[in-house]
């Protein structure tokens, strides 16, 4: 059956300015990363995309390497694209990212012109499209110039096959130097992608300063912490959680009592605001209108549904700051 939108998404969505740029992206944005690749039925994918955009999640980010395999994630999507959302692309932003290993060999890793441009041609045709609206790269890459890292980025908007460009996992002074490279060239950046979740502060200390004087926008991935912030590892790790089945980026052992026990005292303070866990979370990242968009990862729509409630509730008195920034320092 033919996928007919919700006609109210976008009364359900906050969007905000990324940065000083004109585009506008939803508070949340939907990750296409593990859960995107083989290791998740098409279907499950397919029902995640039309509930996040039904909910007036517009932005949908992925990367080169996303899977698993490699460029799994983008494959998929191309697919979904041909079923799903041709007939939607003005209505949306999509985001893929080059600059940690991909292909066997010198030319399919790190930040040279060669490797982001024939990464950014194969993700293209991969995803069945002619452009994409953001092209990051994926991280610093201190063995490349950076006047050619940006100049490849310069080189791709000017080419048609990306809209606008942006950083990701790039520090204070080395988003700084990226940003005002890309302004001599000519091509702004637009965005940065840090990680960044209570229990994961370090953007604070220099560089949502850098993005606020720059007027660049930040979009930041793991605001649940991989998942920590859920509570769902309270009484021990499930067997359907990703830290069971997929530790790569959340390892067993990093799930500490001293951890859990900050999560729990969070979890309070989310119920005495009317909150789930998560829902504090991701409102506690969106406190600063800095932090454009949060990007989230779902395995199930209803998670999506949950998740965009937290939109509309992220202003926090001064007495719940106090008490949240008490718990994350001990």
């Amino acid at each position: 059956m033919a996928y007919v939108p919700n006609e109210g998404r976008y009364d359900s969505m906050v969007y905000r300015r990324c940065g000083r740029s004109g585009l506008m992206l939803p508070a949340l944005s939907l990750g296409l990363w593990h859960n995107f690749g083989d290791i998740t039925p098409f279907g499950v994918q397919q029902s995640l995309l039309r509930t996040a955009f039904d909910n007036g999640i517009t932005h949908f980010d992925l990367a080169n390497n996303y899977g698993p395999p490699y460029g799994g994630a983008e494959q998929n999507f191309g697919m979904h694209m041909d079923i799903d959302w041709h007939t939607h692309r003005d209505e949306l932003v999509i985001s893929t990212k080059a600059g940690y290993d991909m292909w066997k060999g010198p030319y399919g890793d790190h930040g040279s012109r060669k490797y982001l441009i024939a990464s950014l041609d194969q993700s293209l045709k991969r995803m069945h499209l002619d452009y994409v609206d953001i092209f990051y790269h994926h991280r610093p890459d201190p063995d490349t110039p950076i006047e050619e890292t940006m100049g490849a980025l310069d080189s791709i908007v000017r080419s048609g096959k990306a809209l606008y460009v942006g950083i990701s996992n790039y520090k204070p002074e080395q988003a700084r130097v990226a940003i005002d490279t890309l302004k001599q060239l000519g091509t702004p950046c637009l965005i940065e992608q840090p990680s960044y979740s209570m229990l994961n502060r370090w953007i604070e200390d220099g560089l949502t300063d850098v993005l606020r004087e720059k007027g660049v926008g930040c979009i930041c991935f793991a605001p649940l912490a991989n998942g920590v912030l859920t509570g769902k590892y309270l009484n021990g790790i499930p067997a359907d959680s990703r830290a069971s089945k997929d530790p790569r980026y959340l390892k067993p052992e990093g799930i500490t009592p001293e951890k859990l026990d900050k999560v729990a005292r969070l979890a309070k303070i989310a119920e005495a605001r009317g909150q789930k866990l998560s829902q504090l979370a991701l409102s506690w990242v969106l406190r600063d209108e800095v932090v454009t968009s949060a990007l989230i990862g779902a395995s199930r729509p209803e998670q999506i549904v949950e998740n965009v409630q937290a939109v509309h509730n992220t202003a926090f008195t001064n007495e719940e700051l106090k008490a949240i920034d008490e718990i994350l320092a001990d």
